[in-house]
């Protein structure tokens, strides 16, 4: 590739971010890590129970920090949470230049509630509390879900200024719920008169995800009864469900109600493309990047999905194109039975169950490997 320009870095020709989702504690300080900030233009991070299982059990590179905090008496708890803030410190360190070059648009790197308080309000609001206050670092953002408990904290969090991911979103009623829970903190917080200008948030829209189930359900009708027109909506719902959500991001955020927050400094809320990795080999490796380049946007890639498209990306404005089409595609998958909401709400219960068992899973790590600690 050399002298061709860098498809990643291309991206932001077109509005868009490039985060990585991924984090470990040995990517940090490595050449690699550096030429993603400086080559593919990336410029955030986010991270998820599932991310951090891998890492920490698929790593000895935390052992010594896990060593010493046994020793110290910490609880297992206390031991998580020391670990996995460490690389979050870290990572933000990295990218506060880039927070700062941006004045506070871009450059962070996000942090998740505990999924065990995806149906607690005030355990995820005290959560963030703690969190912010442990990191403390201006370009961090807590991860919160969209699950009926999260949007009033959403909201509360956004009141107080707090920079929030918004997680676990699937469909369209996810995003007007986070979207407007959104708007309602930065007017709590406008009529306070506190300012708005530090506020940053992204809702966090999952792509690939909303593929498997809906192709799944899809392949066992057709098994009961095939039919051509059903049989060519396989691999059409996850682009058409996002495209339909950026279109609601234009209408609320360029309404006249959003204009007058902005005219007191107020930003966007930006949607960003999570589980953007291709799950189905039938589908481009790059599909759910290509399909969703637009202004105001995020997309969040795992490692090998920032390879492929780094290989073979065309950046383009892509995500206003077809709106129609993906209007039509979710009207046919309504009509054999396929309700895109419905779908959703599937999803996050599954996606807050998955966060919760990696969560688990790691907790159970930590455990075994601190029983394994010798005393000093």
């Amino acid at each position: 590739m050399s002298g061709t320009p860098n498809p990643l870095r291309r991206l932001k020709d077109f509005g868009q971010s490039v985060w990585l989702d991924y984090i470990r504690r040995d990517l940090l300080p490595s050449p690699a890590f550096k030429r993603m900030i400086e080559e593919d233009g990336l410029d955030g991070m986010t991270s998820n129970p599932t991310i951090f299982d891998k890492a920490i059990d698929g790593s000895k590179d935390y052992d010594e920090q896990l060593t010493q905090l046994v020793r110290a008496g910490k609880s297992i708890d206390d031991i998580y949470e020391a670990l996995t803030t460490e690389d979050i410190k870290a990572a933000a360190d990295k990218l506060r230049p880039i927070y700062e070059a941006s004045e506070g648009r871009t450059g962070y790197v996000s942090y998740e509630v505990s999924p065990l308080l995806a149906n607690d309000t005030d355990g995820t609001v005290a959560a963030a509390h703690r969190y912010a206050k442990m990191i403390d670092r201006p370009n961090l953002m807590i991860k919160v879900p969209s699950t009926p408990a999260g949007i009033p904290a959403i909201e509360q969090l956004i009141s107080e200024g707090r920079c929030i991911n918004v997680t676990l979103m699937f469909s369209s009623k996810h995003y007007d719920d986070v979207a407007n829970a959104y708007i309602r903190g930065l007017e709590k917080r406008a009529k306070a008169g506190k300012p708005l200008n530090q506020v940053a948030s992204v809702a966090s829209v999952f792509v690939s995800r909303v593929e498997t189930l809906i192709d799944k359900a899809l392949d066992d009708k057709l098994k009961a009864h095939p039919n051509e027109a059903s049989a060519a909506l396989r691999g059409t719902s996850a682009v058409a469900n996002a495209k339909l959500i950026y279109q609601r991001f234009v209408e609320l955020f360029h309404s006249d109600h959003f204009k007058a927050l902005a005219a007191k400094g107020a930003h966007v809320q930006r949607p960003l493309w999570a589980s953007t990795g291709t799950k189905d080999p039938k589908y481009s490796d790059i599909k759910y990047v290509q399909e969703l380049i637009g202004p105001d946007t995020v997309n969040t890639m795992p490692p090998a999905t920032m390879d492929a498209y780094r290989d073979h990306g065309d950046p383009r404005l892509t995500v206003t194109e077809g709106v129609d089409k993906a209007r039509e595609i979710q009207k046919s998958f309504a009509a054999i039975g396929i309700d895109f909401n419905e779908v959703g709400e599937t999803l996050q219960k599954e996606g807050v169950e998955s966060f919760s068992k990696s969560f688990e899973d790691l907790i159970s790590v930590i455990k075994k490997r601190s029983d394994a600690v010798k005393p000093a």
